[in-house]
C-alpha cells in the first residue's frame, strides 16, 4: 500500500479508503459482523489506514461494528464519518439536515457508536439546501475547539458551495474545510468539469466514491448477478443503459485482459489517476481481495487514454494529463 499526504493536511493516508456502507444488515443488504471483521482486518493487514463511514449506513450498524473493531488500535486509522440523514429511518427532523443542532447531536451519537472521543474527518454528507454555509463553518469550528473533530469536510457539495465554505472558513479563521468527497468513475465523469479543478485550486484532500459505478464496471451484471442493482433498490448504481456505457465497459474488459487483471481492478486503478483517494466498498472478502489487486496495477498512458476516450463526455476535449500515485505532483507520495 502506498501513502500520501491528504490535501494540505499532514495526514498520511493510504491510496484507497475502505468504505463501510455494507457493514451491517440494517438496510436488508450488507455484511454480517464476521464478514465485516474479516474485511476490516484484511484491509488493515494490506496497509490500509483510511476508514469512511456515516451515521446513516445500515442505520448506525456500520459505526457500531467499527467501534468494536477499533478497540486497542484506534490510533492506527484515519476515521471519517458523516452526518445529515440520521441513524434511523424515522430520525427526528431536528437532527437531520445540516443545522448546527443536527451537527452536534449527530456527532455525539456517532462518538458513542464508534466508541471514540474524536472523529478525524467529520463530513457534511450532502447539502440540505437551507442551512447557510456560515452556520456549517461555525459549527465545525465549535467542535474542533472542543477537541471532538480534527478536520472538516464536505461531501456531495457543488463546486460553488464548496468554494464558498472554504473561503468563509479562511476569512473567519475557523477550522479549515480540509476535504471534499464526491462520486467519480468511468461512468460518472461530470466532476472533472468543476469539482476536480476547484479542489485542486483550493488544496483540498479528495475522496471519490463508487469507482466501480455500483458494480457496473466489474461486468458482473452482464453475467446475471444482481448486486446493488437490486440490493439497494437501484440506488448508488450506474446501469449499462447507453451505447457509450457499453463501449466503456467493453474497453475496461479489453484493458483488463491485456493486464491479466479483473475489470474492477482496472476501474479502481483508473479512478486513482486523478489525485483522489478512491473509496472501495466491498460486501465480501472476495470482493475486497479483488479490489486490493488494483493497487499493484500499472495502467500505461496509452491504456489511460483509451479509457478516457471511451468515457469522455465531450469528444472535442483535449486529452488530460493523468495524475496518479506514481506520477504527478498530487497527491504527495511519502511512502
Amino acid at each position: 500500500m502506498k501513502y500520501a499526504l491528504f490535501g494540505k493536511t499532514g495526514l498520511k493516508v493510504s491510496q484507497v479508503a475502505l468504505g463501510t456502507g455494507n457493514f451491517g444488515t440494517g438496510w436488508g443488504y450488507g455484511s454480517d459482523t464476521d464478514t465485516g471483521k474479516a474485511i476490516f482486518n484484511t484491509y488493515a493487514e494490506a496497509g490500509g489506514n483510511f476508514i469512511d463511514t456515516a451515521d446513516t449506513y445500515q442505520f448506525g450498524q456500520s459505526e457500531e461494528m467499527l467501534g468494536a473493531l477499533f478497540e486497542g488500535r484506534r490510533d492506527d486509522f484515519v476515521l471519517a464519518t458523516k452526518f445529515s440523514n440520521g441513524a434511523a429511518p424515522n430520525t427526528n427532523q431536528l437532527v437531520t439536515g445540516n443545522s448546527r443542532k443536527a451537527l452536534v447531536a449527530s456527532l455525539e451519537a456517532s462518538l458513542k457508536r464508534l466508541k471514540t472521543d474524536r472523529i478525524d474527518i467529520f463530513w457534511v454528507h450532502h447539502p440540505d439546501g437551507v442551512t447557510p454555509a456560515e452556520e456549517i463553518v461555525r459549527g465545525f469550528e465549535d467542535l474542533a475547539r472542543a477537541g471532538k473533530i480534527l478536520y472538516a469536510g464536505l461531501s456531495n457539495f457543488s463546486a460553488w458551495r464548496l468554494a464558498r465554505a472554504v473561503t468563509l472558513a479562511e476569512m473567519t479563521r475557523a477550522v479549515p474545510i480540509a476535504a471534499a468527497q464526491f462520486e467519480h468513475s468511468l461512468v460518472h465523469r461530470e466532476p472533472e468539469a468543476d469539482l476536480f479543478p476547484a479542489t485542486y485550486a483550493l488544496g483540498l484532500g479528495i475522496m471519490t466514491w463508487s469507482p466501480l459505478g455500483g458494480g457496473m464496471l466489474t461486468g458482473k451484471y452482464r453475467r446475471g448477478e444482481k448486486g446493488r442493482a437490486e440490493g439497494f433498490g437501484g440506488k448508488v448504481f450506474q446501469p449499462e443503459n447507453s451505447a457509450q456505457r457499453t463501449q466503456i465497459l467493453d474497453t475496461v474488459i479489453a484493458v483488463a485482459s491485456e493486464l491479466s487483471a479483473s475489470p474492477g481492478q482496472v476501474a479502481i486503478a483508473w479512478a486513482g489517476t486523478h489525485g483522489a483517494v478512491p473509496i472501495i466498498g466491498p460486501r465480501s472478502l472476495t470482493q475486497l481481495n479483488d479490489n486490493l489487486g488494483a493497487l499493484s496495477l500499472e495502467l500505461s498512458i496509452e491504456q489511460i487514454n483509451r479509457l478516457d476516450t471511451a468515457s469522455n463526455l465531450d469528444s472535442s476535449a483535449p486529452a488530460r494529463t493523468p495524475v496518479s500515485w506514481a506520477v504527478g505532483s498530487a497527491p504527495r507520495i511519502i511512502a
